[in-house]
């Protein structure tokens, strides 16, 4: 079988392939004239493959009302972003990246398109989970895939079901992250908060097999379930 860096590999290519026809068409772009310039609106206007990296994180980051059509610029411009956060060279909050990716609207993409994001989501979760420490915070991972689908439930399910050292060691770190000042009992993902991940979560790790948790972290979690 494929290793996961592998898979994951194979899912931004083909998401690359699938988007090319969005990606490589010539665009116009309106923007911020202030925060851009004439010669990044030009760049912007063209195929996104070429852009620079510098270039692709800014506008990763930008709110929507720096552009004058901010869904389609942003849809063109996916397989960049997301390979650029998917392999840790983007920089930028994967919180923020999700918030920005759902107002890009991908429920009115194509369903090829729309199935070769999620399948990086997948591979890029899958190989989170069997490297440690990795490259990235696994709690940034799922946050990113969790938003922009707006579910935990199947990503909590593959972690339950991945039982290597590398899953746990990442559980434990999730959280020590989670555990900080009491963050778990209101868990909130996304730039936004759009996901209320506190409720489904503590279910989750309450049901987890005897010994996946370390003691005085499991203490904790049922302390702020059952308060």
């Amino acid at each position: 079988m494929t290793d996961p860096s592998q898979q994951l590999r194979s899912a931004l290519d083909a998401l690359d392939t699938v988007f090319a026809p969005v990606s490589e068409r010539p665009f116009t772009v309106g923007g911020c004239a202030y925060c851009y310039t004439d010669a990044d609106l030009a760049a912007l206007a063209g195929p996104s493959q070429r852009l620079p990296e510098a270039l692709v994180r800014s506008v990763a980051a930008e709110s929507e009302g720096h552009w004058d059509d901010f869904p389609a610029l942003y849809r063109r411009m996916t397989p960049r972003v997301v390979r650029l956060l998917a392999t840790d060279r983007l920089h930028v909050d994967h919180g923020l990246i999700a918030s920005r990716l759902l107002a890009a609207e991908p429920r009115t993409w194509s369903e090829p398109e729309r199935e070769a994001l999620e399948g990086v989501w997948h591979a890029w979760w899958r190989a989170a989970l069997h490297e440690y420490p990795g490259t990235g915070s696994v709690t940034g991972v799922l946050e990113a895939v969790s938003v922009s689908t707006g579910s935990l439930s199947p990503w909590l399910t593959v972690w339950a079901g991945t039982r290597t050292d590398a899953a746990d060691r990442h559980l434990a770190d999730a959280l020590d992250d989670w555990l900080f000042e009491g963050q778990l009992a209101d868990l909130r993902l996304g730039f936004y908060d759009e996901l209320h991940a506190a409720p489904e979560l503590l279910s989750w790790l309450l049901s987890l097999e005897e010994g996946r948790i370390g003691a005085a972290q499991l203490f904790e979690v049922e302390r702020i379930a059952h308060r």
